[in-house]
């Protein structure tokens, strides 16, 4: 190709890219939010006992531009976990979640699930969850906030009904900690997650690696695995799957949840 075929190509890409207002051209942010600020749209919520659809006890709520998990209309906990889907299932993507925990624990929440959350990747469809089902099949990015004092890590991973390859190694223990710093107080901490269908998984926080594994795949020993495995024809490899945020009798805050596309 000529320079000067070069050169007027360029020229017509930058006469039919959009302006701004003050006639310089406008760059479209690749990033998608997925909660807008203003409402559930595009979510619907599932807990252990529920019906799909049901956000009981208006657990999941959308107050002062914060998609928050509240449990001041609990008196007790009781193991009814939640969990909120986006509305489509994801392949190749960046997800990129900003979050903090706030306020006391729900009587009655399990010790583990002190300060804890997460996003649920990968996971089955909720039309396909038994309706006393208290996880959703699916890889588990799970965020811990610290205690106050000594160590918990965040942005590890966990397996619910599935496994993971870590150094080239069939991975079975439920969750393996990444190597992140411990966030203790009401901070807000931004977790990126880089999915790569069922080749790799790659957390980052502020940028930098902090856990990365592959080949998630379905848990041929778990129930509801096994009947998703038989429904793929017998492949046990996740390639996509549905996001699901998680609410497990701690407070917790959403202040943004974007997804960038990967080819």
């Amino acid at each position: 190709m000529t320079t000067h075929r070069c050169l007027l190509i360029a020229l017509l890409v930058t006469l039919s890219a959009p302006l701004a207002a003050d006639g310089g051209a406008i760059v479209e942010d690749p990033w998608i939010p997925l909660f807008d600020g203003e409402s559930l749209e595009g979510w619907i919520p599932k807990f252990t006992g529920q019906e799909l659809g049901v956000n009981y006890r208006d657990t999941f709520r959308v107050e002062d531009g914060l998609l928050k998990v509240c449990y001041d209309e609990w008196d007790e906990f009781g193991g009814a976990y939640g969990h909120l889907f986006y509305k489509q299932p994801f392949s190749h993507y960046i997800l990129r979640i900003e979050y903090r925990f706030v306020g006391d624990q729900t009587p009655g929440g399990a010790g583990w699930a002190y300060r804890n959350s997460g996003a649920m990747l990968h996971s089955q469809d909720p039309v396909t969850m038994r309706t006393d089902q208290e996880f959703p099949v699916s890889i588990e990015v799970q965020f811990l906030g610290g205690s106050g004092e000594g160590e918990r890590h965040t942005a590890n991973v966990c397996t619910p009904g599935t496994h993971i390859v870590l150094d080239g190694e069939l991975w079975t223990p439920h969750c393996t900690d990444s190597s992140s710093q411990t966030y203790h107080g009401d901070q807000w901490v931004t977790v990126e997650i880089e999915v790569r269908g069922a080749e790799r998984f790659i957390h980052r926080i502020d940028g930098e690696v902090v856990l990365e594994y592959a080949q998630p795949q379905l848990d041929p020993g778990d129930g509801d695995a096994a009947k998703l495995i038989e429904e793929a024809g017998g492949e046990p490899l996740l390639e996509r799957g549905y996001i699901a945020l998680q609410a497990e009798s701690h407070p917790v805050e959403f202040r943004r949840v974007d997804l960038l596309p990967l080819e």
